[in-house]
């Protein structure tokens, strides 16, 4: 990752050991910082058990997740596309996503992708440079929304069913280790309610997040995951599908 010393925090921030949504509204909105607190967690949670070796930050913006996995690759290497609307200074390749990347076959043990995949317009192509960039054992970890908003208009494609996802990392040659639905019908609820009113948005979140630590509401969340998620959070291991 080119300019390293300069990277700062942006979506995702540490406090303390916990790793959550920036409250910078101008980087995260007050409406969306209930489904990005619930990513961060995961990613943390995940990230020390999966990544490894060099990585691969595909699509990554303003790299938000390189606070999270520096510790566990032995080099990062970020690339995005040029319809990014996040400019960033680290990137070391820009390119089509949707292409033939510009890396030879198996040089990546591990391959982040963060809110990218609804926006390729042509996944199945991108599954299989994956794999071809994937060195045997190499981990894919992502996150991509379900029930969610059209965002970064016109490049917000696809939403995708935990079977679809199933599919195209089988394809790919990955073995699903973790697919994970991403909140339920009470995330879902408290995000079009604050996106529907942003003035009201930080108390209807917070209001949320109580009510998820409670027995009844992590029940509620767990059960509606299932048929009504707001998205989804998966790990892929290549070999083996």
């Amino acid at each position: 990752m080119i300019n390293e010393a300069n990277w700062t925090p942006s979506k995702y921030v540490f406090r303390g050991d916990r790793l959550m949504a920036s409250r910078d509204p101008g980087v995260v909105g007050k409406s969306s910082r209930l489904i990005a607190d619930i990513t961060a967690g995961l990613y943390q949670t995940h990230i020390p058990r999966f990544v490894h070796g060099r990585l691969l930050d595909l699509g990554c913006g303003l790299v938000p997740l390189f606070g999270a996995y520096r510790n566990y690759a032995t080099e990062v290497v970020c690339i995005d596309w040029e319809n990014s609307p996040h400019k960033s200074q680290h990137l070391d390749h820009v390119c089509d996503l949707g292409g033939r990347l510009p890396f030879p076959d198996g040089g990546f043990n591990t391959i982040i992708l963060s809110d990218v995949l609804e926006h390729i317009p042509r996944p199945e192509n991108l599954w299989q440079e994956m794999a071809r960039i994937s060195a045997d054992k190499a981990i894919v970890m992502m996150n991509t929304p379900f029930f969610y908003r059209l965002h970064e208009v016109p490049h917000d494609y696809y939403r995708y069913t935990e079977f679809a996802l199933r599919r195209f990392a089988s394809l790919a040659g990955f073995r699903v280790v973790l697919l994970q639905p991403v909140g339920g019908i009470p995330e879902i609820f408290a995000d079009l309610l604050a996106k529907r009113f942003r003035s009201l948005a930080a108390p209807i979140q917070y209001l949320t997040s109580l009510f998820l630590k409670t027995g009844t509401g992590r029940r509620l969340s767990a059960k509606t995951g299932t048929q009504y998620p707001l998205g989804y959070f998966l790990v892929a291991e290549k070999g083996d599908a």
